[in-house]
């Protein structure tokens, strides 16, 4: 959110059962802002972004695709992380319920 205006900073918790990533506000508050099924989606790291050079991204972008063909952007705090994302969810994206 620090770079780009319009993105938020949201806190992030995996659950494979059911298989959702749901997301909060960072400041607080017990009940989620939404969530993203992820059972059968498809998770990928994004090399290249439209504007991305004008935030200065440094390639932590990665993009889940849910079943139902909606597109999620989300940006990790390091290129580590976000390979571990990817994996974490991938695995659930299989397993999970």
């Amino acid at each position: 959110g620090h770079r780009r205006k319009n993105w938020k900073v949201r806190k992030f918790v995996l659950r494979d059962d059911p298989a959702y990533l749901h997301y909060y506000d960072p400041a607080g508050g017990e009940e989620p802002l939404g969530a993203i099924h992820l059972r059968g989606c498809v998770v990928t790291a994004v090399e290249d972004m439209p504007d991305s050079k004008k935030y200065d991204v440094d390639n932590i972008l990665f993009e889940i695709i849910t079943a139902n063909e909606i597109h999620y952007y989300l940006q990790a705090a390091s290129s580590t992380e976000r390979t571990e994302w990817i994996r974490a969810i991938q695995a659930v994206s299989r397993t999970g319920k």
